[in-house]
């Protein structure tokens, strides 16, 4: 999702240069969709606090060296924040183990009525553990662009320039990686 003023990002981080209160525009614009990203990655509101302040002070810092021909600034900040991300990749596999294990029915949050969306809800906590099992079997880098361009919902292009890869290293990546998710969903229990 490309917001309404992106196309103004690159002429926001050269204005900042040199009035730096500026760039508090790109943080209004972007800080709680990174935060979101971050916090889904994680699962801890904390570090995707950190990770969201840490993102753009980085980005602020490096402002004179963003590339303004690049009017659309998310790919460079996801590109921050999943390096960031990096950091805690250790704590995500063991999470993602520890949750692959879980069996049994998980705590639901209320009774709703039966319908598509409850049917819905209760085969993706059947998946959970298979899916968190899937996501830990992946590389870094595998993890990293499937999870990109599937919850922050960047574009191809947008994935490649976050993660400084190029176009058909996403498409032959996400290929492979979407073989072996499907792999471990479709085996048998």
């Amino acid at each position: 999702m490309v917001t309404a003023t992106a196309a103004d990002d690159a002429a926001l981080i050269q204005a900042s240069l040199a009035d730096p209160e500026r760039f508090a525009g790109l943080f209004d614009r972007y800080a709680e969709e990174i935060h979101r990203y971050a916090g889904r990655r994680l699962a801890d509101v904390a570090a995707a606090d950190d990770v969201t302040a840490e993102t753009f002070l980085t980005a602020f810092r490096k402002r004179a060296r963003y590339d303004l021909s690049r009017p659309d600034a998310r790919p460079w900040l996801y590109g921050i924040a999943a390096n960031l991300i990096a950091r805690h990749r250790r704590a995500e596999v063991r999470r993602l183990r520890a949750l692959a294990r879980l069996t049994g029915d998980l705590p639901e949050g209320g009774e709703q009525p039966f319908e598509q969306t409850s049917l819905d809800r209760v085969e993706a906590r059947r998946l959970r553990p298979r899916l968190a099992a899937a996501l830990a079997a992946l590389s870094c880098a595998e993890r990293e662009l499937f999870l990109l361009v599937a919850w922050a919902e960047l574009s191809y292009e947008q994935a490649a320039e976050a993660l400084d890869i190029p176009m058909g290293t996403v498409r032959s990546r996400l290929s492979r990686t979407r073989a072996k998710i499907r792999r471990v969903l479709e085996a048998p229990r």
